[in-house]
């Protein structure tokens, strides 16, 4: 079983851990503010973003992890039907908190698109690697 990178529980990834590093909350002076200079609706835009906060600071995952979330994403991608606008969704009680303007981002799938595709390129070797293992034994 694929344990969580920081809990003594099993990691059952979901689409909402790509959001994580985009999480403002008790960060808005620094983060919010730097994350304000961007318009998530443009992919020139959303590119450095994915690349910088995803694909390049996801250290906490191993490559079974990265592989494990990018199959998730995969399957809904695959989704004609999918609605990515409920990820950006805020939930009252939670203690996550997106950049202004993000739960109304004009084409969520895009986004994720994106990610997708950059996590393809800069999560490469991560992949080959998983795919010489046997994924049921994680």
């Amino acid at each position: 079983m694929l344990k969580h990178p920081f809990l003594n529980t099993a990691y059952k990834p979901k689409l909402q851990y790509f959001l994580g590093p985009f999480d403002t909350y008790d960060r808005e002076e620094y983060l919010g503010e730097e994350l304000e200079r961007y318009d998530i609706n443009q992919p020139s835009d959303r590119e450095p973003l994915i690349k910088f906060y995803i694909i390049d600071k996801s250290t906490d995952l191993n490559y079974r992890h990265r592989k494990s979330l990018i199959d998730v994403l995969s399957a809904a991608l695959q989704e004609d039907s999918y609605d990515f606008s409920t990820i950006f969704i805020q939930k009252p009680e939670s203690y996550c908190t997106l950049p202004s303007g993000w739960d109304t981002m004009e084409n969520p799938r895009a986004f994720f698109e994106d990610i997708y595709r950059l996590a393809k390129e800069g999560w490469s070797d991560d992949f080959q690697k998983a795919s010489l293992e046997d994924q049921s034994t994680w």
